[in-house]
């Protein structure tokens, strides 16, 4: 019991290193913050590997690597509550992340059947509400911190936008390596292996 609890956090470590690496990594970047990049497919990963609270622990780890290396934009106007805008846009936003591991018992029995569209389905589906759940933080950090950009335009409509011009791919990539990585290695998926 000890060793597969070891070998797990081993592998919450290794993959949350992974995620801020990939997160590195930049397919495009916006002005104000927000990127397209691979960080979800680490959290993804151990989400559907060892279900929601290893993603929760893995994305956990991704923010707060971010955080320690100074890999953060912090809000101008944010005054005294840059801590509470750094630590949703970049801890909470990357845990919600490890939700999508409540697809997993989903996938898995999909797998047993060999449903291979059962399959996609269950990823697909677990990367949206991981995606979902991330955008709904970017949007409220967007509503309360990043207002000044929005000018005369409705604030909320404008993080509204903002944020999905990024989220938007990035859950499509995410679903998309995801979906191929597992079905074409599904045993990825089996903590035992």
């Amino acid at each position: 019991m000890r060793n597969k609890r070891l070998v797990m956090l081993m592998e919450i470590a290794i993959f949350g290193a992974l995620g801020f690496v990939l997160d590195r990594l930049l397919v495009f970047e916006m002005p104000q913050g927000g990127s397209i990049t691979l960080v979800m497919l680490p959290i993804l990963l151990m989400a559907f590997r060892r279900g929601v609270w290893a993603g929760v622990l893995t994305g956990f780890i991704v923010g707060l690597l971010q955080l320690i290396t100074g890999n953060f934009y912090a809000a101008p106007l944010s005054f005294g509550f840059v801590i509470l805008q750094v630590g949703l846009d970049y801890v909470i936003a990357f845990i919600v992340i490890g939700f999508a591991g409540l697809f997993r018992n989903r996938f898995l029995q999909a797998k047993d059947l060999d449903h291979k569209k059962g399959m996609v389905i269950a990823v697909v589906s677990g990367a949206f509400v991981g995606s979902f759940l991330r955008y709904i933080v970017h949007v409220i950090t967007g509503i309360f911190f990043f207002g000044e950009f929005a000018g005369e335009q409705n604030v909320v409509l404008y993080s509204l936008i903002y944020n999905s011009t990024y989220m938007i791919p990035v859950f499509l990539l995410g679903a998309i390596v995801c979906s191929i990585l597992f079905m074409t290695a599904p045993r990825l998926l089996q903590p035992n292996n």
